[in-house]
């Protein structure tokens, strides 16, 4: 008994952690991945990998079916615990870690049994596993037959006018380096996406502050004091975060950590001359990689005239491009900001130009990333139309609304 407990104390020193973020609750990701980082936990690519199931912000509904099901495909033992506020992110991983040190438990356990079928699937590098595939995932006249609730594959000409077998996935929302919340609903033929069925969010309680990225524009335009430093390091800390989030979908590690270590700085209020040098190093750098150039061009194609006719905004508007001229775009906007970062006059409260762009229209910024996501994606395969999506990076906190009553600030 007692070997078998240091044999699991071991295995379990440095658990695998899968992190269920939903929108609203960027604050508190950004916590969390501050205490992964400093703890050295890996993070898992899929449910299977992962021994932690941490889900990030508060769900719309008691205990959503694709919670349930992702928490069904973690092998025992296994620990679930929630993270709502930053401030309970440490305390939250410790009491996961003990759960774990003691066999493993749930956190927040609904009534009633699994809903086995009822999920999300999850991804390794982009290939879909088919076990966890959602039955709900299409309705319309391409809908594939079930069997045990799982979707058989239907008949459709791929690009170059064969019939071959086509399959509907789900992807999200408890995916790795994947916008808070988003299901986007694939029919794939081979690792080809044919068709984009649908681009959604999974409920979440109302927000009780704006969208992070966003407020001190938010602030200023309500009339509360923000100066133009305060915005320049937000927005340097938005295309930061962005750009990890590409990074790693690249599958550049080092460099994604980087530009995540400088976003946290950022907000920290790291003086901006430092700032300013190591965002300028990392753009060096990331801009010099014939690789990653190789990777992303030619791939997820904006233009400026489609870019304007769907209501694109900010850097993806301005790069008028391609996966690499966003990420170019993000770079040179990010050392930009940075040099700003202590700019102490006041912000316009007219200002309408947050990270995504203008925050006065009638829809948010990141509403016409998610609308033109499906024509982007349209033959792609499967690793582009993840780097596409992370190059657009939409926030889909903008689309929560807030609770009346309950704003604060920050």
């Amino acid at each position: 008994m007692e070997l078998r407990s240091a044999l699991l104390r071991a295995a379990l020193a440095r658990p695998a952690v899968l992190t269920a973020v939903l929108p609203g609750a960027t604050r508190a990701r950004l916590a969390v991945e501050r205490q992964l980082r400093a703890r050295r936990w890996p993070r898992a690519l899929s449910p299977a990998a992962a021994d932690l199931l941490v889900v990030v912000g508060s769900p719309g509904e008691d205990e959503p079916a694709w919670l349930e099901g992702t928490w069904q495909a973690l092998a025992e033992p296994r620990a679930m615990v929630r993270v709502e506020e930053a401030a309970d992110a440490g305390a939250a991983l410790d009491a996961g870690h003990a759960a774990l040190l003691r066999g493993g438990r749930r956190a927040g356990t609904a009534a009633g049994g699994p809903r086995p079928h009822q999920v999300s699937p999850a991804t390794d590098h982009g290939h879909p596993d088919h076990s966890h595939a959602d039955p709900s995932a299409a309705h319309s006249h391409d809908t594939p037959m079930l069997v045990s609730g799982l979707p058989l594959a239907d008949r459709a000409d791929d690009r170059d006018g064969l019939r071959l077998d086509r399959l509907h996935v789900p992807f999200g929302p408890a995916l790795p380096d994947w916008p808070a919340g988003l299901v986007v609903r694939l029919a794939l033929q081979g690792d080809v996406v044919q068709e984009v069925t649908g681009v959604e969010l999974v409920p979440a309680a109302p927000a009780p502050r704006p969208a992070f990225w966003d407020t001190p524009w938010r602030e200023a335009a309500a009339g509360a004091p923000v100066t133009r430093g305060e915005a320049a390091r937000r927005r340097c800390a938005a295309h930061l975060d962005s750009l990890g989030r590409l990074l790693a979908v690249a599958d550049w590690p080092d460099a994604a950590t980087r530009a995540r270590r400088l976003r946290d700085a950022a907000l920290a209020g790291a003086p901006a001359a430092e700032l300013a040098y190591t965002t300028r190093r990392l753009a060096r750098r990331v801009g010099r990689s014939r690789t990653l150039r190789w990777l992303t061009s030619g791939i997820g194609f904006l233009p400026r005239e489609l870019a304007l006719a769907a209501g694109v905004g900010g850097p993806a508007l301005a790069a008028d491009g391609d996966v690499w001229r966003r990420t170019v775009r993000w770079l040179a906007e990010a050392a930009r900001a940075a040099d700003a970062c202590e700019d102490p006059r006041p912000l316009p409260p007219d200002d309408p130009y947050g990270p995504r762009g203008d925050l006065t229209g009638e829809q948010p910024p990141s509403r016409a990333l998610l609308d033109v996501l499906p024509a982007l994606l349209h033959g792609a395969e499967l690793a582009a139309a993840r780097l596409t999506l992370a190059s657009l990076d939409p926030d889909p906190d903008e689309l929560v609304p807030v609770a009346a009553g309950e704003v604060t600030r920050g």
